[in-house]
């Protein structure tokens, strides 16, 4: 079920908050192991969408509703942010949270083209040509 923007900018910003304080109060616990820093990049990435789910919705109520998240801005700084984040944590949860990261990024953007874009009517007359 859909919610509205400010709705769900509300709910990615605190959820986001949330994860952020998460992983500061239990740095000790997700540098402890290999497999818990793997995880520590696992909510980084996490922190990734929701905050670049917030900042595209900021911007979509702000800007108006048909404004759309680029990669430079946008992206870049919430995956610079989360990688930060990480980063405060252990240096593997970033190198980890990049992975995780981008695989998201590429899904969340197929997921988008195919929710957004409406398929493209394809012309099969032009490619033929009479024969006289």
């Amino acid at each position: 079920m859909a919610v509205p923007t400010s709705v769900s900018l509300v709910l990615a910003s605190v959820t986001a908050v949330l994860i952020f304080s998460a992983m500061q109060m239990y740095r000790p616990l997700i540098a402890s192991s290999q497999l818990a820093t793997i995880f520590g990049g696992y909510l980084g990435s996490w922190l990734f969408i929701l905050s670049l789910t917030a900042v595209s919705n900021l911007e979509a109520v702000v800007l108006g509703k048909g404004f759309q998240a680029k990669l430079f801005p946008e992206v870049a700084f919430c995956l610079i942010g989360s990688l930060i984040a990480c980063g405060m944590v252990h240096r593997v949860c970033a190198t980890t949270c990049i992975l995780f990261s981008v695989a998201a990024l590429y899904y969340i953007n197929k997921i988008s083209q195919k929710v957004h874009n409406a398929p493209v009517p394809v012309d099969t007359y032009a490619g033929k040509k009479k024969k006289k």
